[in-house]
């Protein structure tokens, strides 16, 4: 939104993180203690609200997931793609405006791939959903904007159409191709 975030103090970066990007970690990061409905409440518990209006929000959005009915279960009684929405219900219960995903679907098989994809591209609809992965495929079927990195180096970004049929660079070419990585 054209703020500069560069100059922020530790704390403010904390606010700024905690109330503007929800962050998918590759491994679910879940806490194996406590049940489902109180894992996604956890975020919420920086906002402020009483622990009625956390659960309330908690469970409307794991029914939006469809997680509603192991929503009194532990996270280790979960099958994978059960815990990936849990971390995407999780990552909502904040409504942050942008999305980071690192590998959302890399522990997955392809049923629950499936599933996930098509919430994410349901929910970009929504909010910025920014994903690294190293999945071609996944990335041309959900993304709307694609962006090549190689060490850490910016590539070439565009329209994922014209990333995946016609790249600008031959690096991008050659790796989307599979003659490189």
């Amino acid at each position: 939104n054209g703020e500069s975030i560069y100059d922020y103090e530790p704390m403010q970066m904390v606010y700024f993180q905690r109330k503007t990007m929800g962050i998918m970690y590759q491994s679910f990061n879940l806490i194996p203690s406590i049940t489902v409905l109180d894992n996604v409440a956890l975020p919420l518990i920086f906002d402020g609200i009483g622990p009625r209006e956390r659960n309330d929000r908690a469970m409307e959005l794991c029914r939006r997931l469809m997680i509603d009915h192991v929503a009194h279960k532990r996270p280790t009684l979960l099958s994978g793609g059960q815990q990936q929405r849990l971390c995407i219900a999780r990552t909502l219960a904040i409504n942050p405006p942008v999305i980071l995903m690192d590998e959302p679907t890399s522990a997955l098989d392809p049923i629950s791939t499936a599933k996930v994809e098509e919430l994410i591209t349901e929910l970009k609809k929504q909010v910025t959903i920014v994903i690294v992965t190293h999945n071609m495929q996944q990335a041309a079927r959900v993304s709307d904007f694609t962006a090549y990195m190689y060490l850490g180096e910016l590539i070439e970004y565009g329209k994922t159409d014209e990333i995946f049929i016609k790249p600008k660079r031959k690096e991008t070419e050659d790796y989307i191709t599979g003659r490189f990585g």
